[in-house]
């Protein structure tokens, strides 16, 4: 089996490129899957259907633009990485954390100790949660495996 694995949240770090080299260096039967992490191009998203004028209606438009590709692949994921950042809020993926929680499919949260506390209930519904890249994969490497 091929397990399909969305790498959701934060955008600013290169974790998602080191899940995926330490998944090709260990073999692992996984594809990926992501939002756009283009910060750019995901705010324009919409802007092919007008820009609008007020920002508000731009993030809207473009936002719903997105879910096109965010709903589609969450739908279709077998596991979903939800990596949570230091930089900024990803209101984004708890929405997909909570997304994955009402679907049922599993997920595992990738974030610092210092944000348990804000997170209590995205991890309580999580079915793991990582500290580091390198941590995620051993996940990984354990649900894959056919032993």
């Amino acid at each position: 089996m091929i397990w399909t694995v969305y790498l959701s949240g934060e955008i600013h770090t290169d974790w998602r490129e080191q899940i995926q080299a330490g998944a090709e260096a260990a073999g692992l039967p996984v594809e990926f899957t992501a939002p756009v992490t283009n910060h750019e191009a995901s705010d324009a998203a919409g802007d092919v259907l007008g820009k609008p004028d007020v920002s508000f209606w731009r993030d809207h438009q473009s936002s719903k633009v997105n879910s096109i590709r965010t709903k589609t692949m969450l739908e279709q994921c077998d596991l979903a990485i939800i990596r949570f950042g230091d930089k900024y809020k990803q209101w984004n993926a708890a929405f997909d954390a909570g997304y994955c929680a009402a679907m049922g499919t599993p997920y595992v949260t990738l974030h610092n100790d210092d944000i348990i506390h804000p997170l209590k209930e995205v991890d309580a519904a999580a079915m793991a949660w990582a500290q580091t890249p390198e941590q995620v994969v051993e996940v990984l490497k354990y649900v894959t495996s056919a032993k």
